[in-house]
Formats: C-alpha cells, sequence, structure tokens
C-alpha cells in the first residue's frame, strides 16, 4: 500500500505589510514542523511534493532534510489565490472563508472561486500521482486547498465543515491504490 500524506504548514509569521504567499513559518510552527519527524508515518515517504508558497516550503524542506530527499515545488499548488484582499484580521477572514465555502460557484469579495480552486489542487496531485514512484508520498500545501481535496476524495460537497483544526499543522492521509481516505486531519505533532 502505498499512501500519500497531505501535510498543512503550521503557524506563520504573520505580518500585513507582506504578501500571504511570502509569509514564513512562526517559530511555534518551525517546532512543530521538527515534533513533526517523530512521527511513524514520516519513515515511509519517499517523495515530497511542495506548494511553492514559502511557509509550505519551509515545512517541507525541514522533512525533506530529516529523510535525505529533495523537495519537488509546484507552483499550482499554493493556497485559493486571496490576493484581491490580500491580509484579512482573523475575523474578518474567518467570515470571508466561511462565506468562500458556503459558495463554491462564487467568487467572494474577488478570491479564486472554491470550486475552481478545488478542480486545481485535483489535477495537481493527481499530476504527481501519475509520476508516482514506489513509497509514500508527502504533499505539503494548505488547509484551504487540503480541505477542497479530502473533500474530493471522499465525495463530499464542497463545504467548511471538513475544515482542518484550526492554527495549521495537520495530516491527512489517502491509500493510492484503493483510492480511499485512511483517515482525516490529524495533528502532524501528536
Amino acid at each position: 500500500m502505498s499512501t500519500l500524506v497531505y501535510v498543512t504548514h503550521p503557524q506563520v509569521q504573520v505580518d500585513a505589510s507582506v504578501p500571504v504567499p511570502e509569509w514564513g513559518l512562526s517559530d511555534i510552527g518551525r517546532v512543530r514542523a521538527i515534533a513533526m519527524l517523530d512521527q511513524p508515518w514520516v519513515g515511509a515517504i519517499r517523495r515530497i511534493v511542495s506548494s511553492a508558497e514559502r511557509k509550505a516550503v519551509e515545512t517541507a524542506e525541514i522533512l525533506a532534510r530529516h529523510l535525505r530527499l529533495a523537495v519537488e515545488v509546484r507552483q499550482r499548488m499554493h493556497e485559493n489565490d486571496r490576493s484581491a484582499t490580500g491580509f484579512l484580521p482573523p475575523p474578518e477572514f474567518e467570515a470571508v472563508a466561511d462565506q468562500f465555502f458556503a459558495n463554491p460557484y462564487g467568487s467572494i469579495r474577488g478570491w479564486e472561486r472554491a470550486i475552481d480552486a478545488q478542480n486545481r489542487i485535483v489535477s495537481e496531485v493527481d499530476a504527481v500521482l501519475a509520476t508516482r514512484q514506489a513509497g509514500d508520498i508527502a504533499v505539503v500545501g494548505h488547509g484551504g486547498v487540503g480541505t477542497l481535496l479530502l473533500l474530493s476524495l471522499t465525495g463530499g460537497e464542497i463545504s467548511r465543515k471538513a475544515d482542518q483544526p484550526p492554527g495549521g499543522g495537520n495530516y491527512f492521509a489517502y491509500d493510492i491504490g484503493a483510492r480511499q481516505v485512511i483517515h482525516g486531519w490529524r495533528p502532524i505533532d501528536r
């Protein structure tokens, strides 16, 4: 059995003056990413693929250094495009994210439509799986598109009900051969 492990980056250093894709991991996020290395599923990883956003790449590099693997960066694995609004304070962000998931066929405040983000991440993961090598694959990315991917893999309708727990730094596992989700979101460091 080969497994796809979808990992979301943990906590980031929020800076309203820096574009969101350029945010890096916070100290807490870095500690959690390092703690991930002690988890039993890590040793089976033979390939690491990452979104090009800094926070995802930093998480993937921590995993790659530990496993002595290279990180494959895929530009289209980015989080849902929210550049129309840029940084939003947390309460406002959560309200807009609720609308994003509740209205998948509409653009909320100029954000990429949820259905388009879902189609993009599913297409990217399919492309990775089409060039599969032996062993498990870690895909390091983001909570929004990760949730959309998980919903696609389980046949669920787009909604926030399958969203990862707050704070990021979670993962789910998917049996590639059986085409079945093994388990939903779990913290990377427990």
